[in-house]
């Protein structure tokens, strides 16, 4: 399922069986799924442990996952399914030390991800909006060892209404760390944009569930240059 911006009130479910999701793209020609425990970063605990552990094991796709990770033994559970990253959003400004920690141990494994409402990180599955700016949080966080942030405008999620270029170019500026755009794709044209912007590359998410991009007519286009 998809939320608009963020919102838990404003859901889309485009299919009940996420691993056969999962095959779809990987038989597309996806090499890396991003997941989101959308139960997860609103309990606080990851809650589809058992989902994302059927997805890891019928696909062969890299697997990145976010939502709910608030604690060591939360990340090492995730971590422990097999996936390849995790990301972490809400603890990232509630707790350095656990960061800090998570770093020193898995390294380029933790990625960080930066929810922005009006340039603003949003925390707790994007329900709060805290008053620190992603870029100077970003310049923080890179100094404490972050080697990849996920950026996402959340104005832009789910939107269809193209990806925040001025953002993100004023993030790929703050940070020399490595950096995936992800809100707003919604056509191929945007993801030409995106390859020129420095960006590692971008999560799309409803353009494909809507058939607005074709994921392997993309990946041959993009990925594959």
């Amino acid at each position: 399922m998809r939320l608009f911006q963020g919102d838990y009130a404003q859901v889309t479910t485009y299919d009940t069986d996420p691993v056969q999701v999962a095959l779809r793209w990987q038989e597309a020609g996806a090499s890396w799924l991003h997941l989101v425990d959308l139960d997860g970063a609103k309990e606080g605990y990851p809650v589809n442990a058992e989902l994302i552990k059927r997805i890891r094991a019928v696909t062969t796709m890299h697997i990145e996952v976010g939502g709910g990770m608030r604690t060591p033994a939360q990340i090492e559970q995730v971590l422990g399914l097999g996936v390849d990253r995790v990301i972490l959003g809400t603890v990232a400004i509630t707790n350095r030390d656990l960061l800090r920690q998570a770093v020193e141990r898995w390294g380029e494994r933790i990625v960080v991800g930066l929810d922005a409402r009006d340039g603003l990180v949003a925390i707790s599955g994007w329900l709060e909006t805290s008053q620190v700016a992603a870029v100077d949080l970003a310049r923080e966080l890179e100094a404490l060892g972050v080697q990849r942030f996920v950026y996402t405008d959340i104005a832009r999620d789910g939107a269809l209404t193209g990806p925040n270029l001025k953002a993100l170019n004023e993030m790929r500026q703050a940070v020399t760390s490595a950096l995936i755009a992800s809100g707003g794709v919604s056509s191929l044209a945007d993801l030409r944009a995106l390859s020129h912007s420095g960006v590692e590359g971008t999560i799309v998410g409803k353009a494909i569930y809507t058939g607005a991009v074709d994921l392997a007519a993309a990946i041959g286009e993009i990925e594959k240059r």
